[in-house]
């Protein structure tokens, strides 16, 4: 759905491209790519420089619609983002995520799950709908056992899998570039056209709303002289024409729209889930490396948030009140700290509104997240008995360490992304809704009180009797 009604239809699907570092994502994106983006392949100096990627990169492969998107002539556009599997550069992978309709989960055959596959895996749950599993590197496998090393890969990745919503999702066997980076470029890959039969089948048509505020995640940002500065990124909610208006809440400026690219396309309009650069009246484009751009004046800045959430499972340790955590809210990751708290007792298993959060209601505020792992010793046993009930829905306060410009309803996810980077441990803690924004500074005298949070209290003493 690119450009103006006279040009043949487009469908633009987003696939995200996570993984290990080094197990080959950017290879396995320039072998599927036919037309490279400003940011694809290693761009920066510093990722050509350290071998890896340091941030997003973007590329797209053009194919005739399968028959299952609809009938007519058209094409249909995988915009593949290759996301860093650098553990440091985990804040830029959930970035990307919160952009993709279906998601490649790149593993080298020749180790299986890692920690970063393990974390991909966690936030493709949390953002994605479907996921294709790429077994990378199977030209280094020896060719007399090739065949059942792969059978083997792809059974312990269909256990791993069981218990996810990716359940039975298809895995490929490539070898995105044989012989590794250094090889010849002669070196034909292996099993990438059978990879692209394979997304072709995969791919749906996302849910796409043109109507509502214009709002787009951009990833980078650049000058050409004499025309203006260009924004590329993904467009996340509304659309977006020639002429329009844009606000860069960051800058605290607006720019008029002077024109618009799709992978070196000229178009005049877009729209979600469109691919876009948009080149803008001229400003330093160091200031704005990331970040979002939208309709004038649609966007909150926040100091605080009421957010519902949920543990991430495979996050090992208590998630208490008072502790801080890396909060990814939009495009930004912030220093934060947290209050829980939950329905009232009485409560527990009232049904929820989804998405909207109650003030006249009275809550209980808790000193951690309630959990099967955080249930007393002595509450075990009841649990076992099949007393101890859990809440159908908990909620947190997020205090900021700095303010966030964000949308309302945006993902929220809380990470400890200061543990050991070598550590065989999940960071991603917890995925939650933001409900509530607090845009004003003095938010604890303005905002808080109308929150009715309470404690219950208890006193030990002794009865002396005369």
């Amino acid at each position: 759905m690119a450009a103006g009604p006279a040009a043949p239809r487009v469908l633009n699907v987003n696939v995200g491209v996570l993984g290990h570092i080094d197990s080959g994502k950017t290879a396995l994106a320039r072998a599927l790519s036919t037309t490279g983006s400003t940011a694809a392949f290693d761009r920066a100096p510093q990722s050509r420089a350290r071998g890896i990627t340091l941030d997003l990169g973007f590329s797209c492969l053009r194919t005739a619609l399968p028959p299952q998107l609809g009938p007519g002539p058209g094409e249909l556009q995988f915009t593949l983002v290759d996301c860093p599997g650098h553990a440091s550069l985990i804040r830029t992978i959930i970035g990307g995520a919160q952009i993709i309709d279906l998601m490649m989960l790149v593993i080298d055959v020749t180790k299986g799950m890692q920690t970063q596959s393990a974390e991909c895996l966690v936030i493709g749950q949390i953002a994605c709908q479907k996921m294709v599993v790429v077994l990378n590197k199977i030209d280094l496998l020896p060719e007399g056992k090739r065949q059942s090393a792969i059978e083997k890969m792809t059974k312990k990745m269909q256990k791993t899998l069981e218990n996810t919503k990716f359940c039975g999702c298809p895995i490929v066997a490539v070898a995105a570039k044989p012989g590794g980076p250094e090889a010849p470029e002669s070196e034909n890959p292996l099993g990438v056209s059978e990879l692209i039969e394979v997304l072709k089948s995969q791919a749906y048509l996302p849910s796409r709303d043109p109507s509502g505020h214009f709002l787009m995640a951009v990833d980078h940002c650049f000058s050409i002289k004499g025309q203006g500065t260009v924004m590329t990124g993904t467009i996340l909610s509304g659309s977006v024409s020639l002429g329009d208006n844009v606000e860069i809440p960051a800058l605290k400026v607006t720019k008029k729209v002077k024109s618009m690219q799709m992978f070196h396309t000229p178009v005049t309009y877009a729209m979600q889930g469109d691919r876009v650069g948009i080149c803008v009246t001229q400003f330093d484009p160091k200031l704005l490396e990331r970040g979002l751009i939208c309709t004038p004046e649609s966007l909150h800045t926040i100091h605080a948030a009421i957010i519902s959430l949920k543990k991430i499972q495979y996050f090992r340790g208590a998630l208490q009140t008072k502790a801080k955590f890396h909060i990814t809210v939009g495009h930004e990751t912030v220093m934060g700290r947290v209050m829980f708290f939950s329905p009232a007792p009485a409560d527990f298993n009232e049904e929820i509104q989804e998405n909207v959060f109650n003030f006249e209601k009275d809550y209980l505020y808790q000193e951690e997240y309630l959990s099967k792992d955080s249930i007393s010793s002595e509450n075990k046993e009841n649990d076992q008995a099949g007393e101890v009930q859990l809440p159908r829905q908990q909620w947190a306060l997020l205090e900021f360490e700095k303010p966030v410009t964000c949308p309302k309803l945006c993902l929220v996810i809380g990470s400890k992304l200061d543990t050991d980077i070598h550590a065989n441990t999940c960071r991603l803690a917890f995925h939650g809704v933001l409900l509530q924004g607090m845009e004003d500074k003095n938010y604890t005298e303005t905002f808080l009180p109308k929150l009715k949070v309470y404690k219950l209290k208890h006193k030990e003493g002794q009865v002396e009797r005369p």
